[in-house]
């Protein structure tokens, strides 16, 4: 079995849907002859031709227009947009019309389309190429956000968002793009959206995070080790829908939680974690929720970056903060 990292697994997910259903079809900026910006698609256009792996203007809205109408007459498009920042262009499209087209046909027409996008911050880049809008996607009914924090992870979650019905953001995470590897089979499997996964078992406490995050919180759990402090770690994998159950069963054991996302905290998918927590499971807290996140401003730029993404060492501070209560 190949040892591959989250680009290599996503680009071996996407070849075995486009063996395996000549539906699927991939468009976007530089996704053929160039391969994506980050080499995702690198090799598709060679293998599938022209006609299903295409490059497009540098039109967001465009773009998710054109799959839209693509998903809605029986395609399974997998559009690219270049950038998450780069998503407000296509917004229109994608909350008036993706996300709304089962429901305005009244279930004649779905849109199984997957609408691909590096994600997040700690690569140093420009403006509007570091964001984490997934609280922005996730509010919205009828779109399922995954963002994956392992290559094997990323390749079935891949393979399930194109079989998917309806539309899927799959959030992938630039910053580990190329920095972990592991085993990822080179056939064909899944892994179900909506379902979140216990990285790491602990009975003192549970820091739920996702992306780039969780191996952060990997890092810190190490250390908490030292100190004595058994951490359950949770990869949500997808923001929505999302997996309650795990989350609460966790948290009814542990009785103490930290929340991990490098979005700004302000109406954040934590807030929205807490929330479900106070509803489902407030007599097991045995002290309030913490959240370790970025700021509310804008991702700053070049070395000021490492002070917005949350680090290991801030990540700690927080568990020791929630177990010393």
């Amino acid at each position: 079995m190949a040892k591959r990292n989250l680009v290599e697994a996503i680009n071996s997910g996407l070849m075995v849907e486009m063996e395996r259903d000549s539906s699927v079809v991939i468009l976007g900026e530089d996704v053929g002859k160039e391969g994506g910006v980050f080499r995702v698609t690198d090799g598709l256009q060679v293998k599938f031709g022209l006609h299903r792996v295409f490059d497009t203007p540098l039109a967001e809205s465009g773009i998710i227009g054109v799959a839209i109408g693509m998903a809605v007459k029986g395609l399974r498009p997998v559009a690219e947009i270049q950038f998450e920042g780069f998503l407000p262009p296509a917004m229109d499209q994608i909350m008036s019309h993706a996300s709304r087209i089962r429901t305005r046909s009244r279930g004649r027409f779905t849109c199984p389309l997957v609408i691909r996008s590096p994600w997040g911050g700690g690569i140093h880049a420009p403006e509007h190429h570091s964001d984490s809008p997934e609280a922005t996607f996730a509010h919205t009914p009828g779109i399922k956000v995954v963002i994956p924090s392992t290559p094997y992870d990323a390749k079935g979650l891949i393979i399930s968002a194109i079989r998917d019905p309806d539309p899927v953001l799959f959030f992938e995470p630039k910053r580990i793009y190329r920095a972990i590897r592991e085993e990822v089979p080179d056939g064909e499997y899944t892994v179900p959206i909506g379902v979140a996964k216990v990285m790491r078992e602990g009975s003192d406490i549970t820091v739920i995070s996702w992306g780039a995050m969780v191996r952060e919180v990997l890092r810190a759990a190490e250390t908490a080790d030292k100190e004595g402090i058994k951490v359950e770690v949770i990869d949500l994998r997808t923001i929505s829908p999302m997996d309650d159950a795990t989350t609460m069963e966790s948290v009814r054991r542990t009785g103490r939680v930290v929340i991990v996302h490098e979005a700004p905290p302000t109406c954040g998918v934590g807030a929205e974690i807490i929330a479900r927590i106070n509803e489902k499971a407030l007599l097991s807290l045995q002290a309030p929720v913490v959240r370790v996140t970025g700021f509310d401003t804008v991702v700053p730029l070049m070395k000021l970056e490492n002070h917005y993404l949350p680090t290991p060492e801030r990540i700690l501070r927080g568990i020791r903060k929630v177990m010393k209560f």
